[in-house]
């Protein structure tokens, strides 16, 4: 072969479009999609998604962090755009209720922090380490925090021009809705999308996936695959064999029952999380209703008995609304990446929406794939790299949601004492819960841990200030030392409030 000529096929090879496969829909799905398409634009890359049109989302996922504010950010869609189309609301808070009674806690707030609680998050931790010797403090962490005051006022956290600061928010949305409203946007940009029934899945020698054989007897050949399949997992787990590491031991709740109910005159701008008595409900406002669903453990509670006490909860015992009843699987992938195949959404794992995670991690595997994907001239060269930080990341965040119920002081059912009894908990975790109780600096300890990007000190004094978890106060008490009402935060954040409607 003449060097032309060889020269010439090195040239067809390079110019063949890099083919990038995405097997299933749903939220996940057509976020990568869409995320490939806008960053990937520039490159010779072809991006097909192939969904089943048999198969429904789930779609129990209706709340985000503000990390679904930068994904549309990145992709370059307007709030007016898509929150009409998926009759989406603000979120900047969420309220859990009765997770620790016996601490005198009836309720407590979890804000997501914006820019200009930088100036009162001292006042807050140094208040949190007075109380852990004993010291009576204002430890309320929704006191603290702007978007705490948006809540309990019912204000939107969208920032006026003249507000000088960065104001971080989520968002309440119909999944479904989002779906469709993600899809369109990717097709838009050039994504091919094939509505196609996947019966077989071909492997090169090396085991590497080859292609998907569909139903009508295409073949969907590709060069790197992306498994959005749910649980099911069919590329990650039946067909590479991946295995996955389940979460039962540390998580208890394996079901879940949905159901709508009206939504109110006034629409909150937080999430509410209430405790049951095998689990907790969720209650999350959209623009047309309210979303429903409690989370619970199949090993303590019936499913009929676990809808009845959903319905009297929601004081709907006599409704004819349909409730939906869902089964979890609680954990996550071994390795996150495997041959030339990632997980993504519910094939890469799961943990319960306690602090709706799920899109959050969705978005940071994408980005952290695509950064690593790239840099590694899009090949396997950084997968390794790849798989430890995702399989840290989601063991970080499962601490953090273990730390609600071996915290929780709830006396009434067996499945609270046993949350609360259970051991097994990580290393990471019992450390946290150490320096807390040693009254040590707990903050220098997220640091020393690398766990601040899951989620950071202000979280963690959040749930345990929020849990009451303090010692009994002194006998004598100096009556000074409390910085919210030293540093005036109350007057603070209700100036900074007045500008929002």
């Amino acid at each position: 072969m003449n060097s032309e000529k060889q020269n010439a096929e090195s040239q067809n090879i390079n110019n063949k479009p890099l083919h990038l496969v995405i097997l299933g829909g749903g939220t996940a799905g057509w976020m990568a999609a869409n995320l490939f398409a806008k960053k990937w634009s520039a490159h010779n890359i072809k991006i097909t998604l192939v969904e089943s049109p048999d198969i429904g989302i789930i779609g129990v996922g209706e709340g985000s962090t503000p990390s679904l504010k930068r994904f549309f950010e990145m992709i370059e869609v307007d709030e007016s755009q898509w929150m009409p189309r998926c009759n989406a609301t603000y979120k900047v808070n969420i309220r859990f209720d009765g997770w620790s009674p016996a601490s005198g806690v009836n309720s407590y707030s979890h804000p997501f922090f914006s820019q200009v609680d930088t100036f009162t998050a001292k006042s807050f931790t140094v208040n949190c380490q007075t109380r852990r010797l004993g010291l009576d403090t204002h430890t309320q962490p929704e006191d603290f925090i702007l978007n705490g005051l948006l809540a309990k006022q019912g204000k939107s956290p969208v920032a006026p021009d003249n507000f000088p600061f960065q104001m971080e928010y989520g968002y309440h949305f119909d999944s479904h809705l989002l779906g469709k409203f993600l899809a369109e946007c990717a097709v838009a940009r050039g994504v091919n999308h094939l509505k196609e029934n996947v019966m077989a899945v071909e492997q090169h020698v090396n085991g590497d996936i080859a292609a998907l054989k569909t139903k009508s007897g295409n073949t969907i050949a590709g060069d790197f695959f992306i498994d959005c399949s749910g649980f099911a997992a069919v590329l990650m787990q039946k067909t590479l064999g991946v295995k996955f590491n389940s979460y039962k031991d540390n998580l208890f709740n394996d079901s879940a029952i949905v159901m709508p109910t009206p939504i109110s005159e006034s629409i909150p701008v937080e999430t509410v999380s209430t405790a049951l008595s095998a689990g907790w409900c969720w209650k999350i406002p959209l623009q047309n209703r309210f979303g429903n669903g409690y989370v619970y453990s199949s090993d303590f509670i019936s499913t009929d008995a676990a809808e009845t006490e959903l319905r009297r909860h929601l004081n709907c015992l006599d409704s004819s609304e349909q409730a939906r009843h869902l089964k979890m699987k609680v954990g996550r992938l071994e390795t996150h990446w495997a041959n030339n195949c990632i997980g993504l959404g519910l094939s890469q794992g799961f943990i319960e929406p306690l602090e709706a995670t799920a899109l959050h991690l969705v978005q940071i595997s994408l980005e952290f794939f695509m950064e690593r994907f790239e840099q590694g001239g899009f090949s396997n060269k950084n997968r390794d790299e790849f798989n430890t930080k995702l399989a840290k990341r989601f063991d970080g965040v499962r601490d953090y949601i273990v730390a609600h119920y071996k915290l929780n002081t709830r006396t009434d059912s067996d499945y609270w004492r046993a949350n609360r009894d259970n051991t097994n908990i990580s290393d990471s975790l019992y450390q946290v819960l150490d320096v807390w109780y040693k009254c040590e600096d707990l903050t220098k300890e997220i640091e020393s841990q690398q766990i601040g990007s899951y989620f950071d000190a202000m979280s963690w004094h959040c749930l345990l200030a929020g849990y009451g978890v303090f010692p009994p106060l002194a006998k004598n008490q100096p009556n000074k030392g409390d910085l919210y009402k030293e540093k005036k935060v109350q007057q603070f954040l209700h100036g900074c409030a007045l500008n929002f409607g």
